[in-house]
């Protein structure tokens, strides 16, 4: 089978009500448009390359924010910028998984 993308990442956006936990009360949007941002400076956007998807809830929401790296099923925590960079530098441009943030 082949995928489309080298590494399809999707960041749990959801807002829920109610004073619910929920990724988008943590940060997750801020981190999607910094991962977003930085994927496409490192030029590694496109097809065959990485992509950066919003999503609806996950249904992790206590576990929260999380993205999860396809095509591995990679699940991943996540508190500042710098979590973030650790993700690209250590699993998206070297295939290996940061440990210490997976859920």
């Amino acid at each position: 089978m082949n995928s489309h993308f080298q590494y399809h990442v999707f960041f749990c956006l959801n807002q829920r009500e109610n004073n619910e936990a929920c990724c988008a009360d943590k940060g997750a949007e801020a981190a999607f448009d910094h991962m977003k941002a930085r994927i496409k400076k490192l030029g590694l956007s496109g097809e065959g390359k990485v992509r950066i998807n919003r999503a609806g809830c996950l249904d992790r929401c206590n576990e929260g924010p999380v993205l999860v790296v396809y095509p591995q099923a990679v699940w991943y925590t996540f508190i500042d910028n710098e979590d973030i960079d650790e993700i690209i530098e250590s699993h998206i441009l070297n295939g290996k998984v940061v440990e210490r943030l997976v859920v």
